[in-house]
């Protein structure tokens, strides 16, 4: 069962402003009449009771304490930045399973915690960005790809593997092999829009997929993950409950940030050995 992060948090800053709103509203004005009536009975307070009198409820305590570091939290995480970790090798070889990344939550717009409603508009996504998004099929899940197709594009993508934008193939030069799952694989370094990046191609047979073609939707977007044949994208979402002229795309409704720093690598799920801070950088 998937957790939304987000909901509780929102939960939690508004109980512990609830706390903190009704003891300065009510329970505190009470706490002091009460010490003021004590004081006003007896000649020589107790200290004791004095103490007693005005102690606040635990739950009061606790809430007050935790309000403002959630309401700093809430708004770093919704609206300025928040951490990621990757947990798959779709988008090697930019990002490795394990880096922890920074994501921009501005960049796009600023949106309402929970709801995601845009609230005011800053850049729309540019081709070549690297994207975190809700997955259209279940927004429960975050998805991060690289943004290939802008609203109004017409992609393209060969039985032998070569990106073509509106007809225009996207320049690729080669940089080198390395081992792949079904034999060896080929970097390429990809240009998209003003991105150079690295790409990652299976090079085997059985990888070799027939040509598609797809129009980007308005308010849509088209995303591909680096490592070109070991990534779930738009390419390969089929989803029945979506309009078969929107299947694969991403509405901006479902855009979380632009991923644009590792911050650490942490590549062992069990966390049994000590994190790596040799890919800290910006995100190409």
């Amino acid at each position: 069962m998937s957790i939304n992060f987000p909901l509780l948090l929102v939960i939690a800053v508004a109980v512990c402003g609830a706390l903190a709103l009704l003891d300065l509203v009510l329970l505190a004005p009470r706490r002091r009449a009460a010490i003021a009536a004590y004081q006003g009975r007896v000649g020589e307070p107790d200290e004791e009771v004095l103490e007693k009198l005005g102690r606040e409820p635990v739950l009061v305590e606790y809430g007050k304490s935790f309000f403002p570091v959630l309401a700093i939290v809430l708004v770093l995480r919704s609206f300025l930045v928040e951490p990621f970790q990757i947990p798959s090798g779709s988008m090697k070889p930019t990002l490795e399973v394990g880096d922890f990344i920074l994501v921009n939550k501005f960049a796009y717009g600023i949106r309402l915690p929970v709801l995601d409603t845009k609230v005011i508009e800053v850049d729309n996504p540019q081709r070549g960005d690297v994207m975190v998004f809700r997955y259209p099929s279940d927004p429960n899940i975050n998805y991060i790809k690289r943004v290939v197709g802008l609203p109004g594009d017409v992609v393209r993508y060969s039985s032998d593997k070569h990106l073509f934008i509106n007809e225009q193939p996207i320049t690729e030069s080669l940089v080198g092999e390395e081992p792949g799952t079904l034999g060896s694989a080929v970097l390429y370094k990809e240009k998209l829009g003003a991105v150079e990046h690295l790409v990652r191609k299976e090079m085997s047979r059985y990888r070799i997929e027939p040509g598609r073609e797809w129009v980007v939707p308005e308010g849509h977007y088209f995303m591909m993950g680096d490592n070109r044949d070991n990534s779930n994208d738009s390419r390969y979402w089929n989803d029945p409950k979506i309009p078969k002229e929107l299947r694969g795309m991403v509405p901006d409704r479902n855009i979380v940030g632009k991923a644009f720093a590792v911050w650490m690598s942490w590549p062992d799920p069990k966390l049994r050995n000590l994190p790596n801070f040799s890919r800290v950088g910006l995100i190409h």
